[in-house]
């Protein structure tokens, strides 16, 4: 099975990324979340590296609170970032989050299949394919991912798709979780050894394009509509409203208008 996309080169021209000193994967029959099981691991100092897949789950969680169903042949995992002095903020792990998971499905999709949707979403078209939830404790973030890989489930406010729905059928969640660990590692390196403006880099390249037309819903209740203009410094995203006014998106839910 050939690879859609190898390992970028290195973020800074002479340096060597190099991630952990291993990756170790633990598979789980069946949990309610690999999340809530890597925050409780979080306590006993768990190095990074470390993932939790499970075959089965039955209480993940997404964004804004909602459920994640957990149909098995779906991919269910989550890893743990430890912060260091000198890290890049910690929200920015939602971008790191958001490229290693596009360059692990973008290997049986295609990297122009996929695009990043603010600020880690993976679609295939306007149909989510992957969605990421980070929790933190202490120095601990826990990564939490999950990607549609056999099956897809069918919302009332949103289009989903899958890798099997796109035609990769060979593909498995068992594969697309080794890609996505090698991927992680990686970009967890470049996050802390070349810093945010390098990461926001990165992400760009696999997002929609300047212009696209996106709907925020805030926090607060407010919904504004504008088109993508870019990522500002700190990784928020930035849409121009048609008054010609310029809104910074620290939060929210965005949607493809």
């Amino acid at each position: 099975m050939s690879r859609a996309r190898p390992l970028p080169p290195p973020c800074s021209d002479g340096r060597t990324l190099t991630g952990p000193a291993a990756i170790e994967i633990r598979v789980l029959e069946a949990t309610g979340s690999t999340n809530a099981d890597m925050l409780q691991l979080a306590q006993s100092g768990l190095g990074e590296g470390v993932w939790l897949r499970a075959i089965r789950q039955t209480g993940g969680r997404g964004r804004m609170g909602r459920n994640w169903e957990g149909q098995e042949g779906n991919l269910f995992a989550s890893t743990i970032a430890w912060l260091r002095p000198g890290d890049p903020a910690a929200p920015s792990l939602a971008l790191v989050a958001g490229i290693a998971a596009h360059d692990a499905l973008a290997q049986a999709a295609g990297a122009e299949a996929l695009k990043l949707k603010w600020p880690n979403d993976i679609i295939a078209g306007r149909a989510k394919l992957c969605g990421i939830l980070l929790e933190r404790t202490s120095d601990a973030v826990v990564v939490g991912i999950g990607a549609n890989v056999a099956i897809h489930p069918q919302l009332p406010d949103r289009e989903t798709t899958s890798l099997h729905a796109l035609g990769h059928r060979k593909w498995t969640a068992e594969q697309v979780m080794v890609e996505l660990a090698e991927r992680f590692a990686y970009w967890l390196d470049c996050w802390r050894r070349d810093g945010l403006s390098a990461i926001t880099r990165a992400w760009l390249e696999r997002a929609h394009p300047a212009g696209t037309i996106l709907r925020a819903a805030l926090p607060d209740g407010r919904v504004e509509e504008g088109s993508f203009e870019t990522l500002d410094a700190q990784g928020n995203l930035i849409l121009r409203l048609a008054n010609g006014q310029i809104s910074v998106i620290h939060a929210g839910d965005i949607f493809l208008a």
